[in-house]
C-alpha cells in the first residue's frame, strides 16, 4: 500500500506541470497577438501618414512662385482656360506685365510697407514715384497710358479732369501745360516739344492731381457680365470712391467666367492683385459671386459697379 504523502506529492507535481504549461501557452498567444496588433497599427499609421502626404501633394497650387509675369505667376482654376487675347491687346500687355518676386510686400509711395500685408496675391512692377498721387483710379489710368504708349498710340492717352477738362498727352508732349485758375483750366505753351519718359511722368502726375473715380465714371459705360473682359473695372465713384481693375480672365467648359482683380489704394501704393476673401488660397473671382441688380440693371461687387472705360 502506497503512503498518502508520496501520492499527494505526485498529484501536486502533475497539477503544477499543467499550470506551467498553460501559462507558457498563454504567453505565446499574448506575444503573438501583441505582435499582430503592433504590425496592424504600424500599417494603419503608415497609411494615414501616406494619405496626408498624398493630400498635400495633390493640393492645387494657384501661385507659381517662379513666375515672373501675371500669366506665369497665377494659375487658372482647375477646369478653366484663359481667354484668347490678340497680339498687341491690353489683355496680352497685362498678362505679360512683370511682377515683383513672389511674397513681396506692397510698398507705399515713400518706400515703406503699407499696413496689412495679407490682402494681396501678387504685386505688379508698375512704377510709382515718391509722391502721394498714384492711388486707385490713378493706377488704372497709368496702366492704360503705359499700354497705349507701348504700342505707339499716344493719341489715345487722354483723361478728363473732374471739372470735365480733357488732358491729352498728345497736347502735353507738344510743349503745352495746364493752367488752372479756380475751376477754369486751359492749355498754355510753356515748353519745347518733348516725348521723354520724364515728360510722360510729369503728364501723369498732373492727371493724377485733377482726375479720380468721379471723372473716371464719366469715361465709362456699364456693361453686361457676359461681356466682361480684361481692362474693365468695378467702380464706385465718389470722394472717396474706389475702383479695381479686371487684369485677367478665364472660362470653364460651360462658359462661366472667372477673373483677377488688381488695385492701387490710399495712400499711393503699388498696384497689386487682390485676394478673394471668399476663399483663402484662390485669388480668382467667379461670376456667381457678382451681384446683379435688376432695378439698376447693373452688376457689382460690394459697392463697385462693373463698367468699361472708353479710353
Amino acid at each position: 500500500m502506497i503512503s498518502e504523502k508520496p501520492i499527494a506529492r505526485f498529484l501536486k507535481m502533475i497539477v503544477l506541470s499543467a499550470v506551467i504549461a498553460l501559462l507558457l501557452c498563454s504567453c505565446g498567444i499574448s506575444e503573438q497577438t501583441q505582435s499582430t496588433v503592433k504590425s496592424s497599427t504600424s500599417v494603419e499609421t503608415d497609411d494615414i501618414s501616406s494619405s496626408s502626404v498624398s493630400d498635400e501633394e495633390e493640393k492645387y497650387q494657384y501661385i507659381n512662385p517662379d513666375g515672373n509675369t501675371l500669366e506665369t505667376r497665377i494659375n487658372v482654376p482647375e477646369g478653366y482656360t484663359r481667354t484668347d487675347e490678340e497680339n498687341g491687346s491690353l489683355g496680352e500687355f497685362l498678362r505679360n506685365y512683370a511682377m515683383k518676386p513672389d511674397g513681396s510686400p506692397v510698398l507705399l509711395y515713400d518706400g515703406s510697407e503699407k499696413s496689412g500685408q495679407n490682402g494681396h496675391a501678387a504685386v505688379f512692377a508698375l512704377p510709382i514715384e515718391n509722391v502721394d498721387l498714384q492711388q486707385c483710379a490713378d493706377s488704372i489710368m497709368r496702366i492704360y497710358a503705359e499700354y497705349y504708349r507701348s504700342i505707339g498710340e499716344d493719341n489715345r492717352i487722354a483723361f478728363h479732369f473732374t471739372n470735365g477738362f480733357l488732358a491729352s498727352y498728345s497736347k502735353w508732349k507738344q510743349g503745352y501745360r495746364v493752367s488752372a485758375k479756380g475751376n477754369n483750366v486751359s492749355w498754355v505753351k510753356t515748353a519745347a516739344a518733348d516725348d521723354s519718359d520724364e515728360t510722360f511722368i510729369k503728364y501723369l502726375h498732373t492727371v493724377f492731381m485733377y482726375a479720380g473715380t468721379a471723372s473716371m465714371e464719366t469715361e465709362c459705360n456699364k456693361i453686361d457680365l457676359k461681356d466682361l473682359r480684361i481692362g474693365d473695372v468695378f467702380l464706385h465713384a465718389g470722394s472717396p470712391g474706389h475702383v479695381v481693375m479686371v487684369v485677367d480672365t478665364c472660362w470653364d467648359s460651360d462658359g462661366k467666367a472667372a477673373f483677377l482683380l488688381a488695385q492701387g489704394y490710399m495712400p499711393a501704393q503699388e498696384f497689386h492683385v487682390i485676394k478673394n476673401p471668399a476663399h483663402d488660397d484662390d485669388p480668382w473671382y467667379y461670376e456667381e459671386e457678382v451681384t446683379y441688380s435688376a432695378k439698376k440693371d447693373e452688376y457689382s461687387i460690394g459697392n463697385e459697379i462693373l463698367e468699361r472705360p472708353e479710353y
